[in-house]
This record gives C-alpha cells, sequence and structure tokens, in this order.
C-alpha cells in the first residue's frame, strides 16, 4: 500500500496490517523451550501442536459407585473386586456391577455408574435407579481425538493451557522468544524536562504485560535530523522500536517523515478517536510503531491497534451496561472509544459533565479527554460511531480485557 497522509484506515484494517507484519516478523524467529510451571503464560508457540492420542485414552469413572451395563435388570450381583485409577480395566459379565472409584476404568461391557448415594445393597446384590448409557463416564477421545490440532503456530499461551498441555502428554513447549522493543519519546519540551513523559511507562507496562521486553531508552527533541539518526539507531539493536508522540501533520511533527525516510510507511492515521494519528512502518532491521503523544489516545491506539501486533489477539470481550447520560459524537465516520464508569449494571461516561471528570456536556470531546489523565480512572470504554442515548444498553470492554 502506497502511503498516503490524506487517507485514514478503519480500525480493522489497520489492525489486518498489524497481524501481517507480526506474521512477517515471527515466521524466522528464533525460539527457546519453556517447560510448562515455568513461565508458559503470555509466550508466543513456536510451531502447531497436534493431540498424538486420545484424551482420554479410555473410559473412566467420574463418580465414586458401581459399574454396570443399564441394559442387565437389577438386581444385579456386586463382584468381589473393586477397580480404582490404578487398576488395569476389567471385563463384567451379563448381570454384573463393580465397586468403582472415580477415576478408575470402565470395564469391558460397563456403559454407566450408579453412584454410591443412589445405591442399595443387600445379600451381596446391588439394586438402584434407571440410568441412561454413559452415565457418571468420562467417555474415551471425548475430550481430544488423536490427530486434532489444538494449538495454532503463533498462538499466544495463558496459564489454562497448561493442563490441557499436560493432559497431553506434553511438558515443555518451543516458544518464540519475546520481542526486543525499544521505547523512545519525542518532544522537545520532553526533552528538556519541561513536562513530564506520560506515556513511556505506560507503554512499558502495556508490551510488558503482552509477554514482551521493553526497554525504555530516553528522549528526543523535536528536530527531524536528531529523531531519523535515533530511530536508524535503535532499529539495529531492537526489534521495535515505538515512539511516543510527534505523529500528527503538524509543522513540527517530524516522526512519520523521519520513518518515511527510513523505510517504508504501511499506514499513517486510523479512523479512531481518541489517538488516530497512529502510523506503522517497516524498517530495514526493524518494525517501527509511532504513537500519538497525549496519554489517553496513546493508550487507546496501543490497546485496539497494536495490541494485536504483540498478541496475535482481536477479539474484545464485552460486558452490557445501561448508559446513565447521552453522548453524541462528532462523526460518524469515527469510531469513539468512550472511558465509562462501571457501576453494577449502569456505565457512566467518564468526562461528562455529570461524572467526576467534567469536559464536555452533550458531544463527546476526544481531544480533551485524550490528555487528561484522570481518564485513566475508568473502568473500560464503549466502541461507537453513533451517538448513544441515556437509558441505552451498549457494549463495554473492560480495561482489563485488553491490558
Amino acid at each position: 500500500m502506497e502511503h498516503n497522509h490524506d487517507g485514514m484506515l478503519r480500525r480493522g484494517k489497520a489492525v489486518e496490517h498489524m497481524l501481517t507484519v507480526r506474521q512477517t516478523l515471527l515466521t524466522d524467529r528464533s525460539t527457546e523451550t519453556v517447560a510448562l510451571g515455568e513461565g508458559i503464560n503470555g509466550r508466543v508457540l513456536a510451531q502447531r501442536i497436534d493431540a498424538e492420542r486420545d484424551v482420554p485414552a479410555f473410559d473412566y469413572a467420574t463418580m465414586d459407585g458401581y459399574a454396570l451395563n443399564t441394559s442387565d435388570d437389577y438386581p444385579l450381583d456386586i463382584v468381589d473386586t473393586g477397580v480404582f485409577p490404578e487398576s488395569e480395566p476389567l471385563a463384567l459379565e451379563e448381570g454384573q456391577a463393580i465397586r468403582t472409584a472415580t477415576g478408575a476404568p470402565i470395564p469391558e461391557r460397563a456403559n454407566a455408574v450408579l453412584k454410591k448415594e443412589a445405591a442399595t445393597i443387600e445379600d451381596g446384590r446391588l439394586d438402584g435407579v434407571t440410568l441412561e448409557p454413559g452415565t457418571f463416564i468420562y467417555e474415551r477421545a471425548s475430550n481430544v481425538t488423536a490427530g486434532e490440532t489444538l494449538f495454532e503456530a503463533h498462538e499466544r499461551l495463558s496459564a489454562k493451557d497448561a493442563t490441557l498441555l499436560r493432559d497431553l502428554g506434553i511438558e515443555t513447549v518451543a516458544v518464540h522468544k519475546p520481542l526486543s522493543v525499544a521505547l523512545l519519546a519525542t518532544g522537545t519540551e520532553i526533552h528538556e524536562d519541561r513536562i513530564a513523559d506520560l506515556d513511556s511507562p505506560m507503554v512499558a507496562e502495556l508490551v510488558q504485560s503482552w509477554g514482551h521486553k521493553a526497554t525504555y531508552v530516553g528522549t528526543v527533541p523535536d528536530e527531524f535530523d536528531r529523531i531519523e539518526a535515533r530511530i536508524a539507531e535503535l532499529s539495529k539493536a531492537f526489534d521495535v522500536v515505538i515512539t511516543t508522540g510527534g505523529t500528527s501533520v503538524g509543522e513540527k511533527d517530524y516522526v512519520v517523515r523521519a520513518l518515511e525516510s527510513l523505510g517504508r510507511v504501511i499506514f499513517h492515521r486510523t479512523r479512531v478517536r481518541p489517538g488516530k494519528p497512529i502510523a506503522l512502518a517497516e524498517l530495514p532491521n526493524a518494525t517501527a510503531i509511532a504513537v500519538p503523544g497525549k496519554p489517553i489516545g496513546a493508550h487507546t491506539i496501543m490497546t485496539l491497534i497494536v495490541r494485536p501486533f504483540f498478541t496475535g489477539e482481536t477479539t474484545l470481550p464485552t460486558v452490557h451496561a445501561e448508559m446513565t447520560d447521552s453522548v453524541n459524537i462528532g462523526s460518524e465516520d469515527f469510531e469513539y472509544a468512550i472511558p465509562v464508569l462501571l457501576s453494577g449494571e449502569t456505565a457512566t461516561p467518564l468526562g461528562h459533565v455529570d461524572s467526576p471528570l467534567s469536559i464536555y456536556e452533550m458531544t463527546f470531546d476526544p481531544s480533551v479527554l485524550s490528555a487528561s489523565t484522570r481518564a485513566t480512572r475508568a473502568d473500560g470504554f464503549l466502541i461507537t460511531n453513533n451517538s448513544v442515548k441515556k437509558g441505552e444498553i451498549v457494549p463495554v470492554v473492560p480495561y482489563e480485557v485488553v491490558e
């Protein structure tokens, strides 16, 4: 795609570009082996994982009781021996039942387990309730079938995945090494320490929460030559360079121009507010991501567009809540991420005049809100390209989903 300052991408298309660059970057990336329980959470798989066996490998009981065949009529003769998790599978004859422990293999011919509490024993014979075949039995291959693909290459693992991997007999996994990420703050006022760099610590926390290594490399003033030289230097030492600030089209916004001179700008600016002036570029030795400087805009664009690059994840689970106030938007050509406070089943737009942070009355003001650090106290955000009314039920993305 040719770079075009006049074009702005929809969020979905920008995310597609992020995922494409991610895929290319991971294809030849070096790997390392990690044991279950020693840090697979957040790591990215290097290769697909297929099941080598059925799970479970045999039918087994999920309740203490008596294994039987449901076609046999009560009373049933109870076999003297019981079966336990460590037992070898046995065979059951017609008219028989056998004491069975949770986790024990189901004897051949048995097809149900009568739980202990429902059993009546008299003179060594079993009576009980009528059962359907499969009652209290975890059937062979009902969980996993041999040959089934369970994990795709480049998938990001979570702690819960260790359970299934162990059940498959896998003790270690090959994962890609984390990306090394340089964080460079731009802006003369920041470089001269006249105002605080509010973005870098937040961006570093996000990158690290997504499983990669973030290094703060300092600041650079709004001077084209120095910005260009610093990005070029960092691109030789890091896999990814993230800059903050200087991404718009102002007189001293040099970051995107520097990226153009060093490599290929894939896109610049999206139809997302706050945070629209984001850029993605391919440099000879690294990927560069330029994030806008206003803190809420930076956080919005990092979580909505940059997150898939680091995690491969694009879904945004939501909770539904009732709006306490109406909020108008400026243009339906943009998606607006409106921070909200959640309380019970209601959502209060943080920044609305009736909220603890008073920035706008009826029409959402992304420009001013983008600079408000108080807006970080929101619980989540509503994504919309339409005005919303008081009392409307809306989907809210909790921040914990994306951080």
